[in-house]
């Protein structure tokens, strides 16, 4: 039975007041809660690497335990995305523990096969200059390598975004984010400024700075990459 909201109330205007929880606050305070329990089990999922990492010496001869440590990185960062994607507005409905943990189960192998040649790569070129005085090549390689790094940094952005939101196989998941590292110019460039304010973060201020921000700075990341998700999910997914 319908229950009679009282005299002098108008029922309309009761059922189209907002339910707690979908208010502008309470989104608020859903986001804020979904950003801190994403980046405490972002670093649960990545601790044993990065207490690792924190160990190790700033040595050029570390880097490929560097590298190693680095691993569980992949499968942590995957899930967060999938977490922050798939979260909840309602503050009445919020499970970002339960969505991370099922991101991390669907995405942590798929993201091992495209996160482990890419810390491969991007090893041998830290290494390579690290000793570039060695090597006897002219200055300008110095220069060439580095981009290379950083491009292949922002293809590994990319390529953690679709790993993380969509069902490829690994070597298509890897041509689509070369395909949109040059088609959607604004995403790629939304990644760059990430990693460029991430490095000047972490220089000025502290090592952990990528860590402590891990959550805000993927959810960033997500925002400049909704042209690629949108085309993706338009273009090739069924």
């Amino acid at each position: 039975m319908r229950r009679d909201p009282g005299p002098g109330v108008n029922p309309r205007a009761t059922s189209a007041a907002p339910s707690f929880g979908t208010g502008s606050l309470s989104r608020a305070a859903a986001l804020v809660h979904t950003l801190v329990i994403v980046e405490a089990l972002l670093l649960v999922a990545a601790f044993p690497g990065l207490a690792g990492l924190f160990l190790l010496g700033p040595a050029p001869a570390n880097l490929p335990l560097a590298a190693v440590c680095l691993l569980p990185l992949g499968p942590a960062t995957a899930a967060a995305l999938y977490a922050l994607q798939h979260r909840d507005r309602d503050l009445t409905e919020l499970h970002p523990a339960r969505a991370y943990w099922r991101g991390w189960r669907l995405n942590a192998v798929p993201a091992l096969k495209l996160w482990a040649p890419l810390l491969a790569w991007l090893t041998v070129i830290a290494f390579t200059l690290t000793h570039f005085t060695a090597t006897g090549l002219p200055g300008w390689w110095a220069v060439l390598l580095a981009a290379i790094g950083a491009g292949s940094l922002l293809w590994g952005a990319h390529a953690l975004v679709l790993t993380a939101l969509f069902t490829f196989r690994a070597r298509d998941t890897a041509r689509l984010a070369g395909h949109f590292l040059f088609r959607h110019r604004s995403a790629t460039l939304g990644a760059a400024s990430l990693l460029v304010l991430t490095a000047a973060g972490t220089a000025v201020l502290t090592e952990a700075l990528p860590a402590l921000l891990a959550a805000p700075l993927l959810l960033s990341l997500l925002h400049s990459s909704r042209p690629v998700i949108a085309e993706t999910q338009e273009d090739f997914t069924a």
